[in-house]
């Protein structure tokens, strides 16, 4: 199934709300069904309330079944719907060589059909409730997830629940499916916007699962067949790697019991190991294309999602380029015109991760753009950050947490994720109370250990290695 949503793996317990903007803004999020946070999430009511500093008591509730298989709820009693997924702990950093592309390969192929459902009556029964069904892949996980109104969620659950236990994979499927992922390949690489986020990743983990793209290549997905598939999928599609999460106008008890009762494959099974990146990044990666922009990345690797630091990072991260009145925004794209998209990401995973500037410019300009970016991420590294703009950083990853809590996906989502990945749920005023004491001093540090390591310049433009020789 298409992926409408591309998640990046995100460093803390929150994210914007509503739909993604776009990579032409600063501190652009690309949207899941709203969120993307790969963090230990919020778990209270807010609305108002939250937005006031009062918070309502939390409506999480968790329950492992016999099977392993964890569900996590959150009830929201003032909406209509109920959006419910299944996250399985599973994506493209856990393939070995021989199916790279399976996790996401898996993502087209559960919407084919089961022994009781062709592809067209799962469409068809989810349109017919107005619902929407879709799914996504991301270098740590795969997630699967219905929103229907909530007087349909029997439906939902009967629908979503087929797919992830018992679906068909015939091999029929598996040779149509396989087309339509070759051309997503090749238009992949036909965004230049996209291939320099993964020219940076290649080069940031030089061998490594982590620097692969989820999508596979063309020889994987050309040579994988129906039993490497179904061996992939009966090895990691195992209830106690997995989450079942759902949030909306819902009851707990009757969400376990239906989950319980539709519950169809083998018990047990586990998280797939991994290990960390060893060994430097490399410092330059550049793929020559005759495009009329030059695509820039910049950046370091930072900390995984479990170090405590990640909440200083945060806050570098927005000072630096992660909202409007951001150092490289305001310089780049307000005071010099250098460029119209310019923005900075961190990204985190289980045991590593990255900061990043991307910058959009003509090619004349790329190499003062990346001498200006260089020169900002030294500055930080020497003098840190003002008091002003941590006043301002705290108060904007305030605001998208709270933001991020008024939809029923979007709260779905973010227990899922917290659940697989850190296996709690925080409160938001937990949260809240981590991102106001991160201090000046933190965050200095912050810039030192991470913007003071070995960088990674990826290009993607009218350019060979030798243009930016001596850089970063």
């Amino acid at each position: 199934m298409s992926s409408v949503i591309s998640v990046p793996d995100r460093p803390l317990e929150w994210v914007p709300a509503g739909p993604a903007p776009a990579r032409d803004r600063p501190g652009a999020r690309a949207a899941v069904p709203a969120s993307a946070a790969p963090g230990v999430i919020l778990g209270a009511e807010a609305g108002a309330e939250a937005r006031q500093g009062r918070l309502r008591p939390a409506v999480i509730r968790t329950t492992t079944l016999d099977s392993g298989l964890r569900v996590v709820t959150e009830a929201m009693p003032d909406v209509r719907s109920v959006t419910a997924g299944y996250w399985v702990g599973t994506g493209g950093r856990d393939e070995e060589a021989g199916v790279v592309g399976a996790s996401h390969f898996l993502e087209h192929l559960l919407f084919k059909g089961t022994p009781t459902r062709s592809a067209r009556s799962i469409a068809e029964a989810v349109d017919a409730v107005g619902g929407d069904m879709n799914a996504f892949t991301t270098k740590e996980y795969t997630a699967f997830y219905v929103r229907v109104l909530s007087e349909h969620l029997d439906l939902g659950l009967d629908v979503l629940c087929d797919i992830m236990w018992s679906p068909s994979l015939a091999p029929s499927d598996l040779d149509s499916e396989r087309q339509v992922i070759l051309e997503e390949i090749l238009m992949h690489a036909d965004e230049p916007a996209d291939l320099v986020h993964e020219l940076f990743s290649t080069a940031q983990f030089p061998g490594h699962p982590l620097g692969r793209e989820v999508l596979g290549s063309e020889d994987s997905i050309a040579a994988m067949t129906a039993e490497e598939v179904r061996g992939f999928f009966a090895s990691h599609y195992r209830p106690a790697n997995m989450v079942m999460a759902a949030a909306g106008d819902l009851e707990h008890e009757a969400v376990v019991k239906a989950v319980e009762a539709r519950f169809a494959g083998l018990p047990g099974g586990q998280g797939p190991a991994r290990t960390a990146p060893v060994g430097a990044p490399n410092a330059l990666a550049v793929t020559t294309r005759p495009t009329e922009q030059a695509h820039v990345v910049l950046g370091v690797r930072g900390p995984d999602r479990h170090d405590p630091q990640r909440w200083a990072v945060a806050a570098l991260n927005h000072v630096l380029g992660g909202g409007l009145s951001s150092r490289l925004f305001q310089e780049i794209r307000e005071t010099r015109g250098l460029a119209y998209s310019v923005y900075s990401d961190q990204t985190s995973f289980e045991d590593a991760g990255s900061v990043a500037v991307y910058v959009g410019t003509s090619p004349d300009r790329a190499m003062a753009v990346v001498d200006l970016v260089t020169a900002e991420l030294d500055n930080l590294v020497e003098s840190g950050i003002t008091e002003r703009e941590l006043v301002v950083a705290h108060a904007h990853l305030r605001a998208d947490t709270l933001l991020a809590l008024e939809d029923s996906g979007a709260r779905m989502s973010r227990i899922g994720q917290s659940l697989l990945l850190h296996g709690e749920v925080l409160e938001i005023a937990d949260v809240l109370a981590r991102i106001e004491a991160v201090t000046l001093e933190e965050v200095y540090q912050a810039a030192r250990d991470v913007l003071g390591g070995p960088r990674t310049l990826a290009v993607v433009g009218p350019f060979d290695q030798s243009d930016f020789a001596g850089r970063p």
